[in-house]
């Protein structure tokens, strides 16, 4: 946990910071906003920002998303000041605390912020089997290959092999190779200078060497384009990176992780992905096993998110009734640990008794009938790709569907499947392009079409 605190409040931020360091964080401090964008952009990276409100959070915020630097920030004030917390959420921080710091509140707030939670469920054997292996090649310096369907828990595993080792003290930084535009990712990873390009206003390092002594996790990095691949290869095979502008070499120290929900040798086959940057990545390759092939794990992983929702939304726990327990047994979990997450997120909130009743689970099952209290039907959208065939599909087991669907064009019913999929997932575009059967960069477009059109798309459904 690396926290940075920025301002004064009359020495109380300080305690706060004496708090985070007995919690085990790291903690930097900086007098203003213009002090803490320059040591984010030079490196010293923060996995959660602890901002006094008497600054200028809303610039803050607006400078880090204009850098496309991802981190938190949480605002702290001196008492309950309502009006300066209000305005402070306003402008974009997370949380608000206020001081004097109570050292619970601080543990609680930087856990929920950063969601560092590397927790491993394994009950089932062949779940078993692959913390064996990880634990095995955790504490080494091999580069590590982590494979397995959307939503298996790549990035989790990715977090607890840091966390297991001899780096596990620096900085666990990952970057979303599938998220982040072409034209925008080499300048994410290596870094640019002033002027590099339109738009390079300052110095940015990138995130090779923000993770200089820790570990660096490419996220879908078979999403990343074969230009770009060759200048991965060079820095993984002479440990150095020349930020965009430069020609001064930079010496890193980074342990790679890297991820994928590919079959990477058929993307080798097929010429989208270099044979050379395969090798020198699939050192040791640790394949997740989807959650149907683990099915002695998904009671304890609903009933671990349904308590985590629980206590993030102020909720009783509950315990999931045995009638729940079999219907998330039957399902068939296209979307994985992910699907299962969002799924009991909306279930402890839908749930009237005092058990998760199967009727809170937004999933359809052969056999049940998923409604909620009002009557309302709580289907999940049909998991079809956006196709012909997923209206053919939804027509034989609904022939009354194919009359809906009269009239209507193609692009409609495209346009509502993505976003109905969209809302079922909570937002979550990476999720919904598993189940649509489409890649992100699709859905992407997809929203940005609709975006040119002058559709009205919720912003919920606009987020990553």
């Amino acid at each position: 946990m690396r926290l940075m605190i920025v301002g004064q409040l009359e020495g109380y931020i300080s305690a706060a910071g004496k708090i985070a360091l007995q919690k085990g964080a790291k903690v930097i401090h900086c007098e203003d906003i213009d002090e803490a964008l320059g040591a984010l952009r030079n490196g010293k990276g923060a996995d959660v920002v602890m901002c006094d409100v008497k600054q200028k959070i809303g610039s803050l915020i607006a400078q880090l998303e204009a850098e496309r630097i991802c981190v938190p920030v949480v605002a702290c004030g001196i008492g309950t000041d309502s009006r300066a917390a209000v305005k402070a959420i306003q402008d974009g921080a997370k949380e608000y605390v206020p001081l004097p710091p109570d050292a619970e509140l601080i543990a609680a707030i930087l856990r929920a912020v950063t969601e560092e939670d590397s927790t491993m469920i394994a009950n089932d054997p062949s779940m078993v089997n692959v913390m064996k292996l990880a634990d095995k090649i955790a504490p080494s310096e091999a580069t590590v290959l982590i494979t397995g369907e959307s939503g298996t828990g790549k990035e989790v595993m990715s977090r607890y092999m840091h966390n297991k080792s001899k780096r596990g003290g620096g900085p666990f930084i990952a970057v979303n190779c599938a998220a982040i535009p072409e034209n925008l990712l080499e300048s994410e990873l290596f870094g640019h200078e002033k002027g590099a390009f339109t738009g390079a206003t300052s110095r940015r390092v990138g995130k090779f060497e923000e993770a200089h002594t820790g570990t660096l996790l490419l996220d879908e990095v078979s999403e990343m384009h074969p230009m770009l691949q060759a200048k991965l290869l060079r820095a993984l095979q002479e440990r150095e990176i020349t930020r965009i502008g430069s020609n001064d070499p930079v010496k890193v120290d980074v342990r790679i992780i890297a991820t994928s929900n590919r079959n990477l040798e058929e993307s080798v086959s097929k010429g989208e992905f270099r044979e050379d940057l395969y090798f020198r990545l699939n050192v040791v390759n640790v394949r997740l096993p989807s959650l149907r092939e683990r099915p002695a794990d998904i009671v304890p992983l609903a009933q671990f998110f349904a308590d985590k929702y629980a206590e993030a939304n102020g909720i009783g726990k509950k315990k999931i009734s045995g009638d729940a327990q079999k219907k998330l047994k039957s399902y068939h979990w296209r979307g994985n640990i992910r699907e299962l997450e969002n799924t009991l997120h909306r279930a402890i909130l839908m749930s009237l008794e005092n058990e998760i009743e199967a009727d809170a689970l937004a999933i359809e099952v052969s056999g049940f009938t998923s409604t909620s209290a009002s009557g309302v039907s709580m289907k999940a959208p049909d998991p079809a790709g956006v196709s012909g065939a997923g209206v053919s599909n939804a027509s034989i087991k609904n022939p009354g569907a194919v009359e809906s669907l009269i009239g209507r064009t193609i692009a409609d019913v495209e346009r509502d499947m993505i976003l109905n999929t969209l809302e079922h997932c909570l937002g979550n575009r990476t999720h919904a392009a598993t189940i649509l059967g489409i890649s992100i960069r699709t859905l992407r477009n997809k929203l940005n079409e609709y975006k040119i059109e002058g559709r009205d798309i919720p912003a919920s459904l606009t987020g990553s």
